[in-house]
């Protein structure tokens, strides 16, 4: 037996030919309880087939073709309640897939492509002008008669930024967290405190893409979403046995970054971001310092121990 295609769409409009809930003028209830209390019994009866097939195994031979009867009535009451809620269920699959294609990298990719030359946000401007594809960043302690233990930012040679601590009670390592700004420089090619504070690459001056996206609020924004994560990460055993954030955690950076050019980034490749931040954050912490390089078009940062003297 044969079947012609069915749309999402189609079967939505379909199925209200077959809805004989009560209308709501005449109980004057939620249209919507009908198909939500249904949608639950339905799901329940899908998990009650799926405890005879737990319990018989093969001998169970219609688990197939009732998992498929139930999966459909499960289809037919939420085609109701996005009829009943006045949403289009193929706009409502559309917006899933746009969110969980942001969430998730595609498992046709077994590893993220090169990132091309036109897909770094300051593609086409003077060298000067753009965070460098490649670096190589020394952090190590530098002498402190201070309450905090120090640490020094060498790139080219040359120290960068102002010496850091960790201005916390305790030594909780965050004078390291310039680690999570060149993980967001070599992950998402996005990083206005490197491009400012360690690299000095803004966009030129007098340009609005130089107030906003290289300005102080810029930076502000990354620091907090820094400083957010790190307590985050606190709880959790500072990420090193985490393979996956919490999508609550990953949508706090795209409120923060909004109305900014890494917003355009999928939320997988902030999370890989993190990752790797932490991930050398932590071995900078228990070596006392190391060499951090990043490479922006094959999205990585890497760490290696400091050179021996």
């Amino acid at each position: 037996m044969t079947h012609n295609p069915l749309t999402i769409a189609e079967f939505q409009r379909r199925s209200r030919q077959t809805d004989h809930f009560p209308k709501p003028e005449d109980e004057g209830g939620d249209p919507l309880l009908g198909p939500l209390l249904g949608l639950a019994g339905e799901v329940g009866t899908l998990l009650a087939a799926y405890k005879k097939r737990l319990r018989d195994g093969a001998a169970y031979e219609l688990f197939k073709d009732n998992v498929a009867e139930e999966l459909g009535d499960i289809l037919w009451y939420l085609a109701n309640a996005a009829e009943k809620a006045g949403l289009s269920l193929d706009d409502v699959a559309q917006r899933n897939l746009a969110k969980t294609t942001d969430r998730w990298p595609s498992l046709d990719d077994e590893a993220p492509r090169r990132r091309k030359s036109s897909e770094h946000f300051d593609d086409g401007l003077p060298w000067r002008h753009r965070l460098p594809r490649t670096f190589t960043v020394t952090i190590r302690p530098a002498p402190s008669d201070g309450p905090e233990p120090l640490i020094e930012v060498i790139w080219n040679r040359k120290r960068v930024a102002n010496f850091l601590a960790d201005n916390t009670y305790g030594d909780s390592g965050y004078r390291y967290h310039d680690a999570f700004h060149l993980a967001n420089a070599a992950v998402l090619g996005w990083s206005p405190v490197a491009r400012g504070k360690i690299f000095n690459r803004k966009r030129p001056a007098g340009t609005i893409t130089d107030a906003v996206e290289d300005g102080g609020r810029a930076i502000v924004v990354e620091e907090a979403f820094a400083a957010f994560m790190f307590e985050y990460a606190r709880q959790h055993d500072y990420l090193e046995n985490v393979r996956h954030l919490d999508y609550n955690a990953l949508r706090t950076f795209r409120v923060f970054t909004a109305d900014l050019e890494v917003s355009k980034r999928h939320l997988w490749e902030v999370e890989e971001a993190v990752f790797q931040g932490f991930d050398a954050w932590r071995q900078l912490k228990e070596n006392d310092g190391g060499v951090l390089r990043g490479d922006l078009a094959a999205r990585r940062l890497t760490y290696a121990p400091l050179p021996s003297s």
